[in-house]
């Protein structure tokens, strides 16, 4: 008798599809554990650039695909509601979470990280696409267990 799951595919979305990692069939966002487990999976923690992702979720909160809408510079990434949603609406999403890195290692928000999410949550509410949650990821140190935070549970969103 096989033990082995089913698996599915997560596409990264840009001028042509590629696969980008494949994950269990099932495996669901419901927690920002499972997106930091994502994140991490990509690689992007370890980057020397800001990335900025949407990730597409489908209407049952299963990653469907993502988005890189920018690479930054060291320290911040110009982004804006037109390039975070343009993929979401192509992909007829109804939910997105909006993720990126911080190549300093610390998660904490910026002001201007807290400014940009809060436009784009309202952005997003006008064209009916709701933001879940934005979670920065960063680097687990001794002092600090988890490598990433989440503006849901902070209270930020």
């Amino acid at each position: 008798m096989s033990t082995k799951c089913k698996s599915r595919y997560v596409w990264e979305y840009s001028l042509t599809r590629k696969k980008a990692l494949e994950i269990r069939e099932g495996d669901k966002a419901q927690a920002p554990e499972d997106i930091a487990r994502f994140l991490r999976g990509l690689g992007i923690q370890n980057e020397e650039q800001e990335r900025f992702l949407t990730i597409i979720l489908d209407t049952k909160h299963q990653i469907k695909g993502f988005c890189t809408v920018t690479i930054g510079l060291i320290d911040r990434s110009q982004v804006h509601s037109r390039e975070v949603f343009r993929t979401a609406i192509v992909q007829g999403a109804s939910h997105v979470i909006l993720a990126h890195n911080h190549p300093s290692g610390d998660p904490t928000p910026s002001a201007q990280d807290i400014d940009c999410t809060k436009d784009l949550v309202a952005a997003g509410k006008i064209i009916g696409i709701e933001v879940l949650d934005h979670v920065i990821i960063g680097l687990a140190t001794p002092s600090r267990v988890r490598d990433y935070l989440s503006f849901r549970e902070e209270n930020l969103l």
